[in-house]
């Protein structure tokens, strides 16, 4: 199985789920109710390191077909949005306006309306998925230090091309300044950005 993509965002946001302690919250979560159900399905997917939209999440618990049924999306929203205020679950940022929000778990652990403490994760799965986003986590960094050096070896190529050519014009027998001036500003915005990368190394 490959590897979920997860912004840095999502990966702290993934990270406070798991550590988060028992959340309280005033509505139900009895087991065969669409809460229960709900809030269990979103912790499946997150236990995968993955934020479900509501259809994702329709389609695990009702099958495919549901997911065409746009009254019974909207219901599945509505319920959505109660557990949101009841600090069960949380509506992610839209990556593109067109999209379907995205949901996660405020934490893995509640207490809810009827004094009930209601598990959706045990200890096992949630270390499971630490060690997986663990794995991500490290994986991006790699990959930010590795676009980070490409950067770098990029700009110390234009800004040195950029005073190759000042140096060049400047011993033609007639100095072009639009050369000059062009070459002079990369050469000059090159080294701001690359001082600014190096010193945040």
């Amino acid at each position: 199985m490959s590897q979920p993509k997860l912004t840095l965002s999502e990966i702290q946001s993934m990270q406070e789920t798991m550590k988060a302690e028992c959340g309280n919250s005033n509505i139900r979560l009895r087991e065969g109710e669409y809460q229960y159900d709900l809030a269990k399905a979103i912790a499946s997917f997150q236990l995968q390191l993955q934020y479900p939209d509501v259809k994702e999440i329709a389609g695990q618990l009702y099958g495919e077909e549901k997911t065409k049924d746009v009254p019974f999306i909207r219901k599945i929203q509505t319920i959505l949005k109660k557990m949101e205020k009841s600090n069960i679950v949380r509506i992610l940022p839209k990556k593109t306006p067109w999209e379907l929000q995205r949901y996660a778990l405020s934490s893995f652990k509640f207490q809810d309306s009827d004094k009930n403490t209601v598990v959706l994760a045990t200890e096992q799965q949630i270390q499971e998925a630490q060690k997986l986003l663990q794995s991500v986590s490290n994986q991006q960094q790699a990959h930010v230090a590795e676009l980070g050096k490409a950067k770098i070896i990029l700009l110390t190529f234009i800004v040195a091309a950029s005073y190759i050519l000042i140096l060049w014009d400047i011993t033609q027998v007639v100095v072009n300044p639009f050369v000059f001036v062009f070459a002079f500003s990369v050469a000059a915005a090159g080294s701001l950005i690359l001082g600014k990368l190096l010193s945040g190394e």
